[in-house]
């Protein structure tokens, strides 16, 4: 039977975004995942996979740490003798990528984002850059999730095979049309992790200022909470402008009540799941000018889309929507689903994973 290997840096991502993945390729092949323990491990291991211990510091630069990865993947590839290796995220695509490449197996990469070390510029953009070069260089295929991305590196690294798919896609079943809400009150909606570049600060800036002019709003918050977060939340949350719920598993129960969902990150991803949950969901969406949001929404459709870090504007978008109509509301809902159906479809990324899959099959036997 053949063997893939994925390398992944956390639980929840690998489960919550490519178990569909999984459910195919465990009827094909011996499935090995490479990864840090978590709470998901058991769901993963009922999928068919075996569970390969791999700790990971996600934001860490220890060099010392980092080369321990590099020697870790290196005796997982040789117990295993995969056929072919998948990795996501940045750590397992650069140190699984030059593994898989010295080891001379197959891999295909995923660029779920180039983080803020890309994005920031200096000495750590050149370093990452240099690690990409090595460890894309010879990928059987790198796939993007936004075209920023892909022409970026590609300006900088040569890449032989790309492809650009729709980010992770989204499940279309297990986050169906929901009835939009017939309420009073106007329910906005914050799911992220509760950080600066996620766009807090403008959220709680015009949380503050609509609830005063339009006070049947509500400015719901969904999401872990960084440190130096926790008392502004618990104040305003205290004084009824906001209502922080926390990290919460079920978050299709906070779209039934929502009207929008607000998302003005600023952060470096691939594709926004937040978004791509929320429009599949039947929910209109306020998100940020750049790469991985903006491709979500088509401007007034289903949404609108507001300048980067800017609290004036997110606060005239969200005027704008309660201004509308409940039928207009509801219909950038609608037309949000059907964008998603079209474009975004989690099937989408399976077939372009088997279709790679099966290239090299072809080419090995």
């Amino acid at each position: 039977m053949k063997k893939i290997l994925i390398l992944a840096n956390n639980d929840v991502g690998l489960y919550k975004f490519r178990k569909e993945l999984i459910r195919e390729l465990v009827k094909d092949y011996k499935v090995y995942i490479s990864l840090p323990n978590g709470n998901l491990i058991p769901e993963l291991e009922k999928l068919g996979c075996e569970f390969i211990e791999t700790p990971i510091n996600r934001r860490g630069t220890n060099p010392i740490t980092d080369v321990k990865l590099l020697w870790r993947y290196k005796k997982i590839i040789k117990s295993t003798n995969p056929d072919v290796v998948l990795t996501y995220t940045i750590k397992p695509n650069v140190y699984g990528g030059i593994v898989s490449r010295i080891s001379k197996v197959p891999y295909i990469s995923n660029i779920t984002g180039l983080g803020s070390a890309v994005e920031n510029g200096g000495i750590l953009q050149k370093v990452t850059l240099t690690l990409y070069k090595l460890s894309l260089k010879k990928a059987h295929c790198v796939f993007f999730q936004n075209k920023e991305n892909e022409e970026f590196l590609s300006s900088n690294i040569s890449i032989g095979n790309k492809r650009l798919i729709p980010g992770s896609g989204v499940n279309l079943e297990q986050y169906s049309l929901l009835d939009y809400p017939k309420s009073k009150e106007i329910h906005f909606l914050f799911i992220a992790r509760v950080m600066k570049e996620k766009g807090i600060n403008q959220y709680l800036e015009a949380a503050e200022y609509i609830k005063k002019k339009h006070p049947n709003t509500v400015f719901n918050i969904l999401g872990s909470c960084e440190e130096e977060y926790e008392e502004k939340l618990k104040e305003m949350n205290n004084k009824g402008i906001i209502r922080y719920h926390g990290m919460q598993k079920d978050v299709q129960k906070y779209f039934r009540t929502a009207h929008c969902t607000i998302h003005p990150t600023y952060y470096p991803e691939g594709m926004s799941n937040v978004l791509l949950e929320s429009a599949a969901s039947g929910r209109p969406v306020i998100t940020t000018n750049r790469s991985g949001c903006r491709e979500i929404v088509d401007d007034q459709e289903n949404g609108f889309i507001v300048m980067q870090q800017d609290s004036k504007d997110l606060i005239q978008k969200i005027e704008k929507f309660i201004s509308l109509s409940y039928e207009s509301q509801k219909g950038m809902g609608i037309y949000g689903r059907k964008k998603v159906e079209k474009e975004f479809d989690r099937n989408i990324v399976v077939e372009a994973y088997i279709n790679e899959i099966e290239k090299i099959n072809k080419s090995i036997s």
